[in-house]
């Protein structure tokens, strides 16, 4: 049984009161809080077994690169991914997808070619393909959604032709909370010898990803999302294409061979992961997916599911408000504007309601700018998010709009 409210007490933070309020967090879509089997993981290895990984030939240093490198295979697990050389750790997703952009990207792509993305991309999955595009000649073209925010098959496509090389997509819109079908994405991207890359950064915190159903052969995700640490990401590539591509970055580790006169790379993942890796993040990284498994991917699913469908049913006797975004195929995120009230202003009112949202454009400025706004509030689920987080988002937005 899913006992969200028993679940609530393993994360510390939403045990305690905002502005001597309840704690109602509602912006898992940018970080999500840390239960205490994370805090505790890296607590242990800060205080029993502390040393750099891969490097000391001594008890400590192969203790953590045990738990290194078994962080890596709970990941390779958690997406089923084929081999655990797949799993390349970053510092989060934007870094994940900046490695494509500059191992595969620059190597691969040339003048004329074509990548293809959706209007709805975060930054991180929009402007390292911008820069790429300019230094090779590429062509970057841009799929429209529907008015709903909905994934329009159509339009995709419309633009999908032998000259698109890479496709990359989110898997969920962190704005819209639309889901892709990123499988039949992938299945379609191929068959006109596309590449593909996932951002599954919002995804990867609500459903169960299978990388080899998918079929992608590139996925990004960043754990702090996870209900890990930060400075911690992942980047999956199928392993033959990993073992095409040149470094990223350069330095110790990563290397087989150093001589004045030539330098020869080690095999992925450790190609690339330059220099001292985040391995207590990692570890942490790990200890947040084992969490995740421990509830079970589809209870989490299901309660969120639920909590989803309770929350679009609240918004609804709210009058003067418009929800950005109401695709059948929706996941847990919310965009709202409120009618008369600036998101910053609302987001202010709402803290000291103790209801914690996010305001601005969330890092995907054209898709806020195509519904015609410059900024939008957001409230995002977690696992651990009830009823009550939304019956006080309500309460909290009712209670604004009679100071306006």
């Amino acid at each position: 049984m899913y006992d969200v409210y028993q679940i609530r007490r393993d994360f510390p933070v939403l045990n305690q009161t905002v502005n001597g309020k309840y704690n109602a967090y509602l912006d898992t879509g940018a970080s999500a809080q840390k239960p205490r089997a994370v805090i505790e993981a890296m607590r242990r290895i800060y205080e029993n077994e502390y040393a750099n990984v891969h490097r000391g030939a001594y008890h400590l240093s192969e203790l953590i690169t045990a738990d290194y490198e078994r962080a890596r295979e709970t990941v390779r697990g958690f997406i089923n991914a084929a081999d655990s050389r797949e799993i390349v750790f970053t510092r989060n997703a934007t870094e994940s997808i900046n490695l494509v952009a500059a191992a595969w990207g620059r190597q691969n792509l040339k003048a004329g070619d074509e990548i293809l993305i959706s209007e709805a991309e975060h930054h991180a999955n929009l402007v390292p393909w911008q820069l790429l595009c300019e230094e090779k000649g590429c062509k970057l073209q841009v799929f429209k959604l529907a008015e709903n925010g909905a994934f329009v098959w159509e339009n995709f496509a419309a633009l999908l032709n032998d000259k698109t090389k890479l496709v990359a997509v989110t898997a969920m819109s962190n704005v819209l909370g639309t889901v892709y079908p990123v499988k039949e994405i992938a299945a379609a991207a191929h068959r006109v010898g596309a590449k593909v890359l996932i951002d599954a950064c919002q995804l990867a915190v609500h459903h169960k990803i299978d990388v080899r159903d998918i079929d992608c052969d590139f996925l990004a995700f960043s754990g702090h999302k996870v209900y890990g640490p930060t400075g911690i990401g992942v980047l999956y590539g199928k392993l033959d294409i990993l073992q095409t591509m040149p470094p990223y970055q350069s330095g110790g580790d990563m290397v087989a061979n150093v001589t004045f006169a030539k330098t020869t790379f080690d095999e992925p993942p450790a190609r690339f992961e330059a220099g001292t890796p985040a391995f207590v993040q990692a570890i942490g990284l790990g200890a947040a997916l084992n969490y995740m498994q421990n509830l079970g991917l589809e209870n989490i699913t299901a309660h969120e599911t639920e909590l989803t469908a309770y929350a679009i049913e609240a918004f609804k006797t709210l009058k003067g408000i418009t929800l950005v975004g109401t695709a059948p195929d929706k996941g847990g995120v919310f965009a709202f504007n409120v009618d008369g009230i600036h998101p910053q202003d609302l987001c202010f009112i709402l803290d000291k309601e103790g209801v914690s949202i996010r305001t601005g454009h969330f890092c995907a400025q054209p898709i806020v700018n195509r519904f015609g706004y410059e900024s939008l509030a957001r409230a995002s689920l977690g696992l651990y998010s009830t009823r009550e987080d939304i019956d006080a988002l309500v309460a909290a937005i009712r209670k604004a709009q009679t100071f306006f």
